[in-house]
């Protein structure tokens, strides 16, 4: 059989490609229906200036993922180091300097372009692919304690250290996301346990240091979420209640794109609450599409990763995985009232930029190792089964 021009310029597992499609045309279906509130209050009644704009950066991060798949995997390994050494001052000036809303500094703005990016985002990727170095090179070796703490805690304290005061959800599925790599990564399970356990104790020390000096802002809004997903009759529970309408509305088969009535209530519709928007418009069916959709990126990784020679590659491609599925999963929880509000964003689905461009470079890593373990197969005589 003769390659196709797919072929040839689009390598690793296929599935990917697809499911990166799939979830990009429901983000720009899901994008326009639901910033039509947006659209009249700052662009005049423009409805297509959001799609349009959505649909550039969506462009752009396909463009970032086709850049980063032709990469080799392995010279992620030696980037790592140097992202991560760009990271910690990046996430220092935003804490003292970043564009802030609602009390958190989670932005910089670019001078003269004005253009803002998350530097969580970039500390997030930079991260994973440090820890998944380490954790490579000690493969052959009983990881103990002290090399264990020097080595991967101190960067992850610090990182997800620096990004708690403004991002505790991202702080947080950070630190488990690396937690959760140090288990693939044959770390003894007591060692992970006592790191939870350090990482609990980090926070609540951060709590009371921060009470104590009265700079409380931040954590008066975790409790306040917290207290209004656990007292469902919190007269102050108006996102949830709206999403739950929007689902209700929806039913089995939705009300049909762009019919969605919620999305003129719904605070954040287009980034925090798209998946209540996504069930109310086209029903349960294709909420559990969007969630059969991630369940299989992973599946699909978790697949290929068996034929990987080098421990690198496993780790990394697992680890931005695990970390882009285990997100997607918390923003469905929110909307479905299933956990508190988090403001995470549904990646490559929910309206953003930085967001969705460090999303499609976590893919394109991912897609790299799948590409390398293909060719590694071919080049050995083997095949890999159809799924």
């Amino acid at each position: 059989m003769h390659a196709t021009w797919l072929d040839k310029y689009f390598k690793g597992d296929r599935h990917i490609w697809i499911i990166v499609f799939l979830l990009s045309l429901f983000s720009l279906l899901a994008v326009y229906s639901s910033t039509g509130m947006l659209a009249y209050k700052y662009q005049e009644g423009n409805t297509e200036f959001y799609l349009i704009k959505h649909l550039l950066i969506l462009l752009f991060g396909i463009v970032l993922m086709y850049l980063a798949h032709k990469l080799k995997y392995t010279y992620y390994s030696k980037i790592s180091a140097i992202a991560l050494v760009i990271t910690i001052p990046l996430l220092v000036f935003t804490l003292m300097s970043g564009t802030s809303l609602n009390e958190a500094s989670r932005w910089l703005t670019l001078p003269g372009i004005n253009i803002t990016f998350q530097t969580s985002d970039f500390a997030k990727l930079a991260l994973i692919m440090f820890v998944a170095r380490i954790l490579s090179k000690n493969q052959e070796q009983v990881i103990e304690w002290k090399p264990l703490l020097l080595r991967i805690m101190v960067p992850v304290g610090v990182v997800c250290g620096l990004i708690l005061p403004a991002n505790f959800s991202t702080s947080a599925v950070l630190f488990l996301s690396c937690c959760f790599l140090m288990f693939i990564g044959r770390v003894k399970i007591k060692f992970i346990a006592s790191i939870i356990g350090i990482g609990i104790a980090g926070f609540a020390v951060f709590i009371l240091v921060a009470l104590a000096v009265g700079n409380s802002g931040r954590i008066d809004t975790w409790k306040a979420r917290v207290e209004r997903f656990v007292n469902s009759e919190n007269e102050d529970s108006y996102q949830t209640d709206q999403a739950k309408i929007a689902i209700a509305k929806g039913g089995i088969l939705g009300v049909f794109p762009g019919n969605s009535t919620q999305k003129n209530f719904l605070p954040h519709p287009y980034s925090d609450f798209i998946y209540a928007i996504i069930i109310e418009e086209y029903g349960l069916l294709g909420g559990a599409l969007i969630l059969f959709l991630y369940l299989l990126l992973f599946f699909r990784v978790i697949r290929f990763i068996k034929h990987s020679p080098r421990a690198f590659g496993t780790l990394l491609a697992v680890g931005c995985t695990f970390s882009l599925v285990f997100q997607a999963i918390i923003n469905m929880a929110v909307a479905v009232n299933l956990f508190p509000v988090t403001g995470q964003p549904l990646p490559l689905v929910s309206m953003g930029g930085s967001s969705i461009w460090f999303t499609s470079i976590a893919v394109g890593i991912v897609l790299s190792v799948s590409r390398q373990v293909e060719k590694e197969i071919r080049e050995g005589g083997h095949e890999l089964a159809a799924a």
